[in-house]
């Protein structure tokens, strides 16, 4: 089978998109689910209610180093949702959610291009300042607007043999809502409950981010030095 292409800024990608290098850090919230629902409803897909009336979303700065996409940052705001069809709920549910991805600023017009283009991302652009020393912090903004501020504490090792892990991301755009299969690898975990500080800024983001009850202590946050991925395209789902 041939392999799809897209052709981006002049530049033509072959599927499937790689990542050989990146590194993260997320941050894992138990929020209102009524209030999560609210928020994504417009994507006609169901949060994932892990347990009763609570449903989890995660916030995560990506650093792409190498990959098709060039380098750049990405701050996502993703709610766990169950697959479309599902009413799973209960802790099992998490094992079959997917992610929706409902924020998604970038600071490089290719990468933007590309996510909304070729995934449906909601990708916008963004500028990050990013601070590294004995805590780890960024500061987002969207046209001069601050969005959020996030330092995170310096996690424990978690020791794992790095294996490739499968999943899936929804997004919804232009009406249509799709769902996106990738891979990834981690190498060089470390994580801890708690140990991140958030500051919201005044941007309407921020003020989506404070419907859920944001700022408030993480369950759990992480860092990954060595991330690799591998993004197919597309499905529509609806």
């Amino acid at each position: 089978m041939t392999a799809s292409q897209h052709t981006i800024a002049g530049t033509v990608l072959t599927m499937p998109v790689k990542i050989r290098k990146a590194n993260q850090h997320m941050a894992m919230f138990s929020v209102d689910a009524d209030a999560a629902q609210q928020m994504i409803d417009y994507s006609g897909l169901q949060v994932c209610r892990y347990l009763p009336g609570r449903a989890m979303v995660v916030l995560m700065l990506m650093h792409y180093i190498d990959g098709d996409l060039g380098q750049y940052h990405e701050f996502g705001t993703s709610v766990m949702v169950n697959p479309p069809g599902s009413r799973a709920s209960g802790p099992r549910a998490l094992q079959s959610a997917g992610a929706f991805i409902h924020h998604l600023p970038v600071d490089q017009a290719f990468t933007l291009e590309a996510g909304t283009k070729i995934w449906g991302y909601p990708k916008v652009m963004g500028d990050f300042t990013v601070a590294e020393g004995r805590e780890f912090g960024f500061e987002l903004s969207i046209e001069g607007q601050p969005v959020i501020g996030m330092e995170f504490r310096r996690g424990l090792p978690f020791r794992l043999t790095p294996r490739r892990q499968s999943q899936r991301t929804y997004s919804h755009r232009d009406g249509v809502t799709r769902e996106t299969a990738f891979e990834h690898t981690l190498d060089g975990v470390r994580t801890r409950f708690g140990g991140v500080r958030i500051r919201l800024g005044d941007h309407p983001y921020s003020k989506e981010l404070a419907s859920l009850g944001l700022p408030k202590r993480a369950l759990v946050s992480s860092s990954v030095d060595h991330v690799q991925m591998s993004f197919g395209d597309a499905q529509e789902i609806s």
